[in-house]
C-alpha cells in the first residue's frame, strides 16, 4: 500500500492482486477502457485467476479499482514474432499459461481516463516488474498498441512511426509510455489485434529485460 500526495491531500493508492470479488468491477473497467469489441469479459478474468492469480493485478484509488494489468507466462519461442494477440493469450482465457516458462507476457493494461495523470500505469508496470523478478523470469514482453498511428498512416509506415515515437519526435499514449518505463522496441507486428482501427491492427513487440534473471 502506498500513500501519495495529490492536490495537497494525502490520498490512498493500493496496488494488489485481483480477486474473484473484483471481477464485475474489473470487467466494467475493461469495457470502459477498450470498448465492447476489444475488451475482455468476466469469463476471461475468471479463467485468468484460476490459472495465474499472481499475474493479475489492479490499482485502487479510494477503494475503487481504476486500473488493471493482466499477464501470463509463456516460452515465447513457442509463438514467435509473428504471433497474434488472441493466439498468445488464448482468446483471453490464458489456458496456454506455462508455469515453467521463461517469459512474462503482458496482455492488457487499462487505466480509467478520469484518473490518468496520477502515474497509476507506472505503478502497475512496476508491480509487473516485481512479479517478473520474484518468479525469476527472463523478461517481460508486450504486444503494444499504437493508438495514434492512424493519424500518421498516410505519411509513414508503421515501422517508421514506431521509430519516430521511440526517438521522441512523435507522441503516442501507449508506445511513449512503455518506452519511458524501460521497454525497448524489438519489432513491429502486423495483423496483431483484429478490430484495432486506431493502430491499423499493428502492434509493437516491446521488451523489458530482468537483469536479475538467473538460469
Amino acid at each position: 500500500m502506498t500513500n501519495v500526495k495529490l492536490d495537497n491531500n494525502v490520498q490512498e493508492i493500493v496496488v494488489r492482486n485481483i480477486v474473484l470479488e473484483d471481477l464485475d468491477e474489473v470487467a466494467a473497467l475493461s469495457a470502459k477502457c477498450f470498448g465492447p469489441d476489444m475488451s475482455l469479459k468476466h469469463e476471461h478474468f475468471v479463467s485468468q485467476l484460476e490459472l495465474f492469480p499472481e499475474g493479475q493485478i489492479c490499482v485502487e484509488y479510494k477503494g475503487e479499482i481504476v486500473g488493471t494489468a493482466l499477464s501470463l507466462i509463456v516460452n515465447f519461442e513457442d509463438y514467435g514474432e509473428k504471433h497474434t494477440y488472441y493466439e498468445i493469450c488464448d482468446l483471453g482465457y490464458i489456458r496456454n499459461h506455462n508455469a515453467k516458462g521463461r517469459n512474462l507476457y503482458g496482455i492488457e493494461v487499462g487505466v480509467n481516463k478520469q484518473f490518468r495523470g496520477m502515474q497509476l500505469g507506472r505503478r502497475l508496470y512496476e508491480e509487473r516488474k516485481r512479479i517478473c523478478k520474484d518468479l525469476n523470469l527472463e523478461n517481460i514482453l508486450i504486444g503494444g498498441r499504437m493508438p495514434f498511428y492512424y493519424k500518421y498512416a498516410e505519411q509513414m509506415s508503421a515501422v517508421k512511426y514506431a521509430q519516430e515515437v521511440i526517438r521522441g519526435n512523435i507522441y503516442d499514449p501507449v508506445l511513449t509510455f512503455q518506452s519511458k518505463n524501460g521497454f525497448k522496441l524489438n519489432k513491429v507486428i502486423a495483423n496483431y489485434l483484429p478490430g484495432d482501427e486506431e493502430s491499423l491492427e499493428y502492434a509493437t513487440l516491446m521488451e523489458w529485460e530482468n537483469e536479475e534473471y538467473r538460469l
